[in-house]
């Protein structure tokens, strides 16, 4: 036994090592940089006097304000998405930056089909490309993990299909999870969420007294995420409402206004709202003395 176990370790194995265990090239290169990447994460301090332990872990915002943008400055509504496409990207890689677990990005809602049919039309196409462009790259480059929440069966095929495509690219990233919200709203993600529960009611799969607050969040989109709640939501553009936005989710969420565009929400901005985050005392309905 002992001359077997000798012969495995000095001969036999690196043959079989050589057979079966080839290095994939691109694939080391990929890992090195997501690791060199983490590295230079660790390392950067954070600003403004921000303190890691009291980093929200989920951040939810409502980017508005891209029309308005445009407008202001006599350009058409296009330039203004543009803006904040470019925007969103930057602000994922910000709070990816500060260690920030989740970050929602309500990107599309399902009552934007109001708007003219051009201009919807055009988000389309602008959809396609960040997600081909923007979000593959902080997929591949960010480390960063993927999903999309809403009503896709409104979408085109293609687009259906990029969506599916692009959280199969990162569904093993460790890094920050970016979920986009597109086509979504509120009261759909409560309503379906409903239905798939009465489903099982329905089939005996689910009794009727078993349904609390832990199932019911459960079949909610967000639940995609490892935080499905957001700890800090953050409206742009100076309205100060919510918008059919996580309506169940946003239940003890802090919430923080910003009067700035979305495309003119920069850095500063979100050091802003995460300073005011930590300044404050949560206390999930009950009291502190």
């Amino acid at each position: 036994m002992m001359s077997l176990q000798y012969s495995l370790s000095t001969s036999s194995f690196p043959t079989l090592h050589n057979q079966f265990c080839k290095p994939n090239p691109s694939l080391l290169r990929s890992r090195l940089a997501r690791c060199a990447a983490d590295e230079q994460k660790n390392q950067i301090q954070l600003p403004g006097g921000l303190q890691q332990q009291l980093m929200p872990k989920h951040v939810a915002v409502i980017m508005d304000g891209n029309r308005r943008w445009a407008i202001e400055r006599g350009l058409p509504a296009q330039h203004g998405h543009r803006a904040g496409r470019k925007a969103m990207k930057q602000l994922a890689l910000d709070c990816s930056k500060y260690g920030v677990k989740v970050l929602s990005c309500f990107a599309f809602s399902t009552e934007n089909w109001s708007r003219p049919q051009e201009e919807v039309e055009f988000l389309m196409n602008l959809a396609g490309e960040a997600i081909a462009s923007d979000l593959e790259e902080l997929i591949q480059k960010e480390n960063m993990q993927v999903s999309y929440i809403g009503n896709r069966r409104q979408l085109s095929e293609s687009l259906q299909q990029q969506l599916c495509e692009s959280e199969e690219h990162g569904k093993s990233n460790t890094g920050m999870h970016l979920v986009v919200a597109f086509n979504y709203s509120g009261q759909y993600d409560i309503i379906e969420a409903s239905r798939k529960i009465a489903s099982k009611v329905r089939d005996g799969v689910l009794g009727a007294q078993e349904i609390d607050t832990s199932v019911f969040q459960k079949h909610l989109e967000t639940n995609v995420a490892q935080f499905p709640n957001p700890d800090l939501m953050i409206r742009t553009s100076g309205e100060m409402r919510i918008s059919n936005f996580m309506l169940w989710q946003l239940a003890y969420s802090e919430l923080y206004f910003s009067d700035k565009m979305f495309p003119d929400f920069d850095g500063a901005e979100l050091v802003q709202a995460l300073t005011q985050f930590q300044r404050r005392e949560r206390r999930f309905g009950g009291h502190k003395y």
